[in-house]
């Protein structure tokens, strides 16, 4: 399992919510009731996210108090043949970056794979939530349109 990987579950308690479509940048790109299920469980494990948000390409959780932007991109959709689930996956990649804040280079791995194992850990201590698996490319096929 490597932090670069998406989580790839399956849950009937992720539904699309009551006015959710008004809200979407693209059609059919749902997902905010598990964005609102990451950002309660990461409060729970002292993670500081201010909000979450629509993107074109999904769901976006902010996460504050790190060296470097990063957050936890969700990805749902509806209409997809053999209901595939949804997937998640870290915003930012291992590795090092440059901080122009800092004005040196900046090691996010540790921080990224502990963000990374802690989503995996949340998911398998839901029963109500299965991991279809750890892909390292993207699992879902969206519908054309």
């Amino acid at each position: 399992m490597n932090a670069n990987h998406f989580i790839h579950i399956k849950s009937a308690k992720f539904p699309v919510l009551p006015g959710e479509d008004d809200e979407l940048v693209n059609e059919c790109m749902y997902g905010k009731a598990l964005a609102q299920y990451i950002e309660t469980e990461l409060k729970k494990r002292f993670y500081i996210v201010p909000f979450i948000g629509c993107e074109d390409w999904g769901w976006w959780v902010e996460i504050e108090g790190q060296p470097f932007s990063l957050g936890v991109c969700v990805y749902g959709a509806s209409g997809l043949a053999n209901d595939q689930g949804m997937c998640v996956t870290v915003s930012q990649t291992i590795g090092r970056t440059w901080s122009w804040r800092k004005f040196k280079f900046i090691d996010k791995t540790d921080r990224v794979n502990k963000l990374f194992s802690e989503l995996s850990d949340i998911f398998k201590s839901d029963k109500d939530i299965e991991i279809i698996g750890y892909p390292e490319g993207f699992p879902l096929d969206y519908p054309a349109g």
